[in-house]
């Protein structure tokens, strides 16, 4: 080719070019440009999940990106997203702690099953923390007990799924008898008047009046609320543990046919248009 052949025009639409109310709600971030992907060297338009945007400005843009799709080579995120660590054929547990997790929640994690580990506590505590918060780290936070204790069900004992899901309602309710108070971080996030809606209350009597009550208790005792970003805690000091407690599936996470296999496969695509 010849070095005054000219070189094909570019599908790169520059911020002030795009819509208004994409401009307006910040959603230009959502157009991944082909900077670092040599496959196809297409545009990519990331369709943000209903759940991250409903009550927001954005919630109103789904139109003006369905509109950006038509521009020449340009498409929505389907499969691997460039920007991602790319995952491998079977994952297990600790690539999505390592490849998916944000460093906070990751650490935060880490340091609370390190905290119960550290205070003697059995197996079943210290994996319960390890995963307490794992839907925050990878899915959602809304109801992330709930999430978290379904997403982990089939892989671990049932009392420490239990915990998972329970911790939700018994982080809000301070029981004195074994050191447990309200945490200060919560007064910082939600205001000193918040009061939790009244199915969390419901969950928190009935979860202490079960008989694996002390189990996540102990998970709400020994979380983290304030992250220490200065302490560093390798997920290779849980290895031992986590294979005992924590049934890795043959095929790896999202592809054992369980209940929960599209869990994890949402968090190998999270950007997945469909």
């Amino acid at each position: 080719m010849s070095g005054s052949a000219k070189a094909p025009p570019s599908s790169r639409v520059l911020p002030h070019e795009l819509p208004a109310s994409l401009r307006d709600s910040g959603l230009e971030n959502w157009i991944r440009e082909p900077l670092d992907d040599a496959v196809d060297r297409r545009r990519r338009i990331i369709m943000p999940p209903a759940t991250a945007v409903i009550g927001t400005p954005a919630a109103s843009c789904q139109g003006a990106l369905l509109a950006e799709a038509r521009h020449p080579d340009t498409v929505f995120m389907m499969g691997d997203n460039p920007a991602l660590p790319k995952m491998p054929e079977r994952p297990t547990l600790k690539d999505f702690f390592l490849l998916r997790f944000g460093q906070i929640p990751r650490m935060h994690l880490l340091q609370s099953a390190r905290v119960a580990r550290e205070n003697g506590l059995g197996e079943k505590v210290i994996i319960a923390c390890l995963l307490h918060d794992i839907a925050i780290a990878g899915l959602l936070s809304a109801n992330h007990g709930y999430w978290g204790a379904q997403l982990v069900g089939p892989y671990v004992d049932a009392e420490v799924a239990w915990a998972i899901e329970k911790h939700e309602a018994l982080r809000y309710f301070p029981d004195e008898s074994v050191g447990y108070r309200y945490p200060q971080a919560y007064v910082d996030y939600f205001g000193p008047d918040y009061n939790p809606p009244g199915y969390i209350r419901r969950e928190h009597e009935a979860a202490r009046r079960h008989r694996w009550y002390m189990t996540s208790r102990l998970v709400t005792i020994n979380d983290i609320y304030s992250f220490d970003p200065a302490a560093v805690v390798d997920y290779d000091e849980f290895e031992d543990i986590v294979g005992r407690n924590f049934r890795q599936p043959e095929e790896g996470l999202g592809f054992d046919g369980s209940p929960v296999a599209h869990m994890w496969r949402t968090m190998i695509w999270p950007n997945n248009f469909l």
